[in-house]
């Protein structure tokens, strides 16, 4: 006998659609992709230690999403080859941590007191779509 597939809501009752936790809220304007837009993800230096710098900020992906980019920085996934890290700097080949940022705080691997920076560009969406405290909005550490 084959599986039924279970599938998601559509979204709230009315019909509109899910919004997107971590994505960028409204539509790009025109001409820009939606992959130029990017997504606000959480970014941490390893090089050689555990626990590195670290800040939210805006990336952009590839269109094989393989390699993403942050600022003037380029980076390759290592597609699970590395140790505590999950992609290389193109241009250093530093280690570092990039995952989507958590929604209670606390994106940091071992739990370290260090502060995580937000960029400007990218600081009121975060607390007000992703930890979903827009009060904070004026924060820069998380």
């Amino acid at each position: 006998m084959p599986k039924s597939r279970k599938t998601k809501p559509a979204g709230p009752r009315d019909g509109s659609p899910r919004p997107s936790v971590g994505r960028r809220a409204v539509a790009p304007a025109a001409g820009e992709s939606v992959r130029r837009v990017g997504r606000i993800m959480y970014i941490e230096r390893k090089a050689g230690s555990l626990v590195g710098p670290a800040r939210i900020g805006r990336v952009t992906f590839s269109k094989t999403g393989r390699t993403l980019r942050y600022r003037d920085q380029t980076f390759r996934s290592l597609r699970g080859a590395g140790f505590k890290s999950n992609y290389v700097c193109v241009e250093t080949g530093e280690d570092w941590w990039i995952s989507g940022p958590k929604r209670r705080g606390g994106d940091r691997m071992y739990g370290s007191a260090l502060p995580v920076e937000i960029d400007e560009d990218v600081r009121a969406e975060y607390w007000r779509e992703i930890r979903r405290q827009p009060e904070r909005g004026d924060e820069t550490v998380a």
